[in-house]
């Protein structure tokens, strides 16, 4: 997979953007706030995920602007096509959205055609950081593979917040405690369904772990990644989500109501889980150095794109937004060296010194490419 043209012009900063990127590495170099991550950014919105700086509908528009287009042209083994985003104001939120001139009802159905997969220096914390991170990390990279997922997720989310907000009526004697059942019967469902894609994921993903670790510490240490579930003891094997592992899930909803009416949420359940690495045996988080742990999050990242291209047959497009800056000489080059047959966007302050005949260069100034 590769993209062949970018335009983009009123998106942020940009303006009359027009690019035909090379097939293999890219770099868009430039002073900081000139609008290099906006490029980047807008291509990885371009593949129908929310923005990785959390950027609202109501920025997408220039403060001076009026409005925002981004058309991103791209190829896959099988045809090219084109995806077209616009927004205006006042009602920024209403997006125009076609691929290949079809009408989307949202920027989130464009999800799994354009298959990207971004670096960013908030990544490099990922071993390390909130298990919020990593089960969205995971959540993500399970989407891109099996697209019905993020909806899984969604509703989740939401009957989540509709149990937690029943505990509390409970507490206050607003509701009646027999009004939870037919929320956790949805929960358990849809837990155990997601914990079932979670660990089939993270085992996969540790097998891609291990290899690439042992390569970036030169078999000095061995990574272990796997899935902590607070509801059930192993997943092995386990498929049956509608069934025994759904009540496995609800028997442990009402074993620990006690907890969870006193505290006002649910306290166990998929959104309490988290990826646990281990480096011989120690884990990362508590043990590992802020080397090992960017090692492990770079080992991540990676695995996310080698298992996405197995999955669908695919070499997605990476996006590098200023993260190599961030690392040593010998994990650049690692990096570098493990995804060199992938398109690559590269985004960093400097002119590199040495232009390659596998580089195309692009220099970013107020929002517009020289």
């Amino acid at each position: 997979m590769k993209i062949n043209s970018i335009k983009i012009n009123g998106y942020k900063n940009l303006r009359n953007v027009e690019i035909e990127p090379f097939e293999k590495t890219n770099i868009i170099f430039g002073d900081n706030a000139q609008g290099k991550t906006n490029l980047i950014e807008a291509i990885w919105i371009s593949s129908g995920v929310k923005s990785f700086r959390g950027t609202r509908d109501r920025d997408f528009v220039d403060i001076n602007g009026e409005r925002a287009e981004i058309e991103v042209t791209f190829e896959n083994s099988f045809r090219t096509q084109t995806i077209k985003i616009a927004c205006a104001r006042p009602n920024v939120r209403e997006k125009s959205v076609t691929l290949n001139g079809v009408k989307l009802g949202s920027v989130s159905k464009l999800f799994g055609n354009l298959n990207c997969v971004v670096f960013t220096p908030e990544d490099l914390e990922l071993s390390k950081g909130s298990p919020d991170n990593r089960r969205s990390f995971v959540d993500l990279s399970v989407s891109q593979i099996k697209n019905s997922y993020s909806s899984v997720i969604s509703k989740y989310d939401n009957i989540l917040q509709q149990r937690n907000t029943l505990l509390k009526n409970i507490n206050y004697g607003s509701s009646k405690k027999d009004e939870l059942e037919v929320w956790d019967i949805q929960l358990a469902r849809l837990g155990a369904y997601i914990s079932m894609l979670r660990y089939n994921y993270v085992k996969k993903l540790n097998s891609f772990t291990k290899k690439l670790y042992n390569q970036i510490s030169s078999g000095r240490e061995e990574l272990e990644l796997f899935y902590n579930s607070s509801v059930f003891k192993d997943l092995e094997g386990e498929e049956d989500f509608n069934g025994k592992m759904a009540e496995e899930y609800l028997d442990l909803l009402k074993s620990t109501l006690y907890e969870d009416l006193k505290f006002g949420f649910t306290q166990k359940g998929v959104h309490r889980d988290d990826v646990i690495s281990t480096l011989d045996k120690l884990n990362t988080r508590e043990f590992g150095s802020q080397g090992q742990n960017r090692s492990v999050a770079l080992v991540m990242k990676l695995a996310q794109a080698y298992i996405l291209f197995e999955e669908t047959d695919e070499e997605p497009v990476i996006l590098l937004d200023d993260v190599l800056s961030e690392l040593d000489a010998g994990r650049q080059e690692f990096v570098k060296s493990k995804i060199e047959n992938f398109q690559i966007f590269i985004t960093c302050c400097e002119k590199p010194n040495h232009k390659t005949d596998n580089q195309k260069l692009f220099e970013v100034k107020s929002g517009h490419i020289l």
